[in-house]
C-alpha cells in the first residue's frame, strides 16, 4: 500500500507514519517546515502542484488528510482576530480541498481512500462554547467530507471522517485522555475498514459512529 499523510512531522500524523512503516507499507509524510519526506504547506497552490508533479502516474491507496491547527484555543470571546479566521479555515478546510484536488488523479488509478481528520468539536452534539474558530472549521471540514464522498463514489474512491480522540499532542495537552500511538492503531482500523459502504462516515478512533 501507498500512503501520503500530510502534517507528518509531529503527533497524529508521525504516529500513524510510523505505524504503516513498520508493517511495510511506502508512506510519503509531508510538513510545511521540510521535516518529512516532502514539503507542502497545505494552503498553497503552487506546492500542491509540484506535490502533485512529483507524483505524476503513481497511483495512491490512502490519502490522509491530517495537516491542522487550533489557533484560537483560549481565546477570550473579545478576541477571535479577522486573520485568525482567515489563516484556521486555510488549513482545516481550503487544504483539505486542495489537498485531494491535487492527488485525485493518483487515488482515481488506484480506487484508493481519503480520511479525512475532524474532530468531534465538529458535532452540533459538541456546543459548550469556546473555541470557535476551530469548532467551525472542523465541522466544515466534515461537511466538506461528506459530499466529497457524495461525488467520489463514482470513481470508486470512499472518503471517511474521523474524531482522532483526544490526544496528548502539542495541540490536545499532557491532560488528554489518549496517547498518540493509542489513536494511531484506532485510526488504522478505521482506514482499513472504509469502503464505499460506509463512504461519508463520522467515526471515533474506536469504531464508534458520531453524531453530525
Amino acid at each position: 500500500m501507498r500512503a501520503l499523510i500530510t502534517g507528518a512531522n509531529r503527533g497524529i500524523g508521525r504516529a500513524l507514519a510510523d505505524r504503516y512503516r513498520a508493517a511495510g507499507h511506502e508512506v510519503i509524510g509531508t510538513a510545511r517546515d521540510g521535516s518529512a519526506d516532502a514539503v507542502l504547506d497545505v494552503t498553497d497552490p503552487g506546492q500542491q502542484r509540484a506535490l502533485a508533479e512529483s507524483l505524476q502516474g503513481r497511483s495512491l491507496d490512502l490519502l490522509v488528510c491530517n495537516a491542522g491547527v487550533y489557533l484560537d484555543k483560549g481565546q477570550p470571546i473579545t478576541g477571535y482576530p479577522v486573520q485568525m479566521w482567515a489563516d484556521t479555515f486555510a488549513v482545516n478546510v481550503t487544504g483539505v480541498f486542495l489537498t485531494v484536488q491535487a492527488l485525485l488523479p493518483n487515488l482515481r488509478a488506484s480506487k484508493g481512500k481519503i480520511a479525512i481528520i475532524s474532530s468531534q468539536m465538529a458535532s452540533h452534539t459538541r456546543a459548550p462554547g469556546g473555541s470557535y474558530i476551530y469548532r467551525a472549521s472542523k465541522a466544515a471540514a466534515l461537511n466538506l467530507g461528506r459530499n466529497l464522498a457524495a461525488d467520489l463514489r463514482a470513481n470508486g474512491i470512499a472518503v471517511g471522517i474521523y474524531h482522532p480522540g483526544w490526544v496528548r499532542t502539542d495541540m490536545g495537552g499532557q491532560t488528554a485522555e489518549i496517547a498518540e500511538e493509542e489513536a494511531a492503531d484506532g485510526l488504522i482500523a478505521r482506514f482499513a475498514a472504509l469502503s464505499l459502504d460506509t463512504t461519508g462516515c463520522f467515526e471515533t478512533w474506536d469504531g464508534r459512529a458520531h453524531p453530525y
